[in-house]
């Protein structure tokens, strides 16, 4: 028993860093890859895009899988999956084909993140939870942040084919130590709720792919018109599953106070964090004319303070409260945005790597913190529908992080010198915070894990 807990932990982390390194790792290869194919910028968009879009239609359906047909066996078949598409995008040999691979990797990818959850949720208790926030934070938070650099050490000394290529040992070693060190779980079986499942398969991926092309391509007739049918569709959806008697989503979870308020504090928290993640390297090589590489060895630092993070999160919760050190975080992370806004990139680049390792350590205790909190009283048997509710959200947040910061340096740029638009839009990305710092108001302290409870 001991060795299948200990297997899962590292299942968990290595399936959720494989895929979370994804999300980030490319994006510094676009411009090789535009070279190499010999197309406009602007088309290799639709890597990402398609990627995003295919998670949200495969996402709402993973806690239905899960409970229906074992959550063992939807996490190696889905690993199974992204594994064999990471193959065929590092094969192809055009756009389309990349494109057409990344949306296969992106319907993978949408099953794993939430049955990964489950996995290690239904075999933990709260209380251990608590002992497992290294294993948390290093997939969600720290991944995004070595994504770059490791994609920068690929365009310099590699090809753009190993940001694909490195997948798949890990997606190997992974399902044969799934398959023979554990066991299934008990399964849940529930009639499909196929009305629910065409609202949100159509009204999330509009949602994304308004977020998406906001941040590629600005706001636009058509960009509106892809915002109003998702918020329709989802607010359609919210209603029909509040209704039935076996939802595909039970968003009555939702009308639990600490699951709503933790939920949104992690949604805002991810979208402060992949809003700065995405901006400052630009700000970076703008005013230093720095290579991928060097501004991703800036906000790796960022990664380190998250690993500090998970380990001094029990002992702050411990002795604070896990809501007062939630909230400690999100203002010690709005000072940290407000000096780098302040000073620039033009700072002494041991300086901006102290205040990206000081807001690592700040944000992560306000992300772990907040998914700790959000699972606190959720039962087994609701787990595979909470885990993709949260992740839903998370999903959401980190894009419209992103969006907010293009859309601002879009509007600014008019107006502004370029060095002041960046800036502006670093002070965007303090407003997710206050957000999240706003919703935590929310939730109750008896609720959370108090002060002097053993974390």
């Amino acid at each position: 028993m001991k060795t299948q807990r200990a297997v899962i932990i590292v299942l968990y982390v290595v399936a959720m860093f494989m895929v979370s390194i994804d999300g980030t790792i490319v994006n510094v290869l676009l411009p090789t890859i535009t070279n190499e194919f010999g197309v406009a910028p602007a088309a290799t968009n639709a890597i990402n895009i398609g990627y995003l879009v295919s998670i949200a239609i495969a996402l709402p359906a993973a806690g239905y899988l899960s409970n229906r047909f074992g959550v063992k066996k939807m996490y190696l078949l889905s690993v199974s999956l992204f594994t064999f598409a990471s193959l065929l995008c590092g094969l192809a040999d055009s756009l389309q084909a990349l494109i057409l691979a990344r949306v296969l990797q992106g319907l993978a990818g949408g099953i794993i993140t939430p049955v990964s959850m489950t996995l290690l949720f239904r075999t933990f208790s709260p209380p251990e939870r608590q002992n497992l926030s290294r294993s948390l934070v290093l997939p969600i938070a720290f991944a995004p942040a070595i994504g770059p650099l490791v994609g920068g050490l690929f365009s310099e000394y590699l090809s753009w084919n190993w940001a694909f290529f490195i997948n798949i040992p890990f997606g190997l070693i992974i399902v044969l130590i799934g398959f023979y060190a554990v066991n299934e779980f008990e399964l849940y079986k529930a009639p499909f709720d196929t009305k629910g499942y065409v609202l949100i398969a159509i009204g999330l991926p509009m949602l994304m792919l308004t977020l998406s092309l906001i941040a590629s391509e600005g706001i636009s007739l058509a960009v509106l018109m892809c915002a109003v049918i998702g918020v329709f569709l989802l607010r359609r959806f919210y209603v029909y599953e509040k209704q039935i008697k076996e939802p595909l989503l039970d968003v009555r979870l939702y009308e639990e106070p600490q699951f709503r308020s933790s939920s949104l504090v992690a949604m805002c928290s991810m979208g402060a964090l992949m809003g700065m993640l995405y901006l400052f390297p630009l700000m970076y090589q703008y005013t230093y004319s720095a290579s991928p590489l060097e501004s991703s060895l800036i906000t790796f630092t960022e990664a380190l303070g998250l690993m500090v993070a998970s380990k001094l999160l029990p002992g702050m919760a411990k002795r604070f409260g896990m809501l007062f050190t939630v909230r400690l975080g999100l203002i010690g992370t709005v000072i940290i945005f407000c000096c780098i806004a302040i000073i620039g990139p033009s700072a002494n680049p041991w300086l901006l790597r102290g205040l990206m390792f000081a807001m690592g350590v700040c944000l992560g205790h306000s992300v772990i913190g907040s998914q700790i909190s959000a699972f606190h009283h959720v039962a087994k048997s609701q787990m595979s529908k909470a885990t993709t509710l949260y992740n839903m959200l998370n999903r959401v947040g980190a894009a419209a992080g992103i969006a907010l910061v293009a859309t601002t340096l879009t509007v600014t740029g008019r107006y502004l010198s370029e060095m002041l638009s960046y800036q502006y839009a670093l002070i965007a990305t303090v407003g997710l915070l206050l957000a999240g710092l706003v919703c935590s108001l929310f939730t109750k302290e008896n609720e959370t894990i108090l002060k002097g409870e053993k974390a």
